[in-house]
């Protein structure tokens, strides 16, 4: 399923409501990008990550 490699957010569950307060269950999914990232040494890699790391990665930076 969906994971992001550097956060291990995985899907939420939950449900959906309707007006007449029906419940039926579903997936809240992460975003996950694929993505080529520098890491500490200088080495370039392929991850897998959700967009809400990539924007924290990118304001680190």
């Amino acid at each position: 399923m969906a994971r992001c490699q550097m956060t291990g957010k995985g899907p939420s569950f939950g449900h959906n409501v309707s007006h007449s307060k029906r419940r039926t269950r579903r997936i809240w999914r992460p975003n996950i990008q694929k993505v080529t990232i520098t890491d500490e040494n200088g080495n370039r890699r392929q991850v897998k990550i959700c967009t809400s790391h990539l924007r924290t990665l990118y304001k680190v930076r």
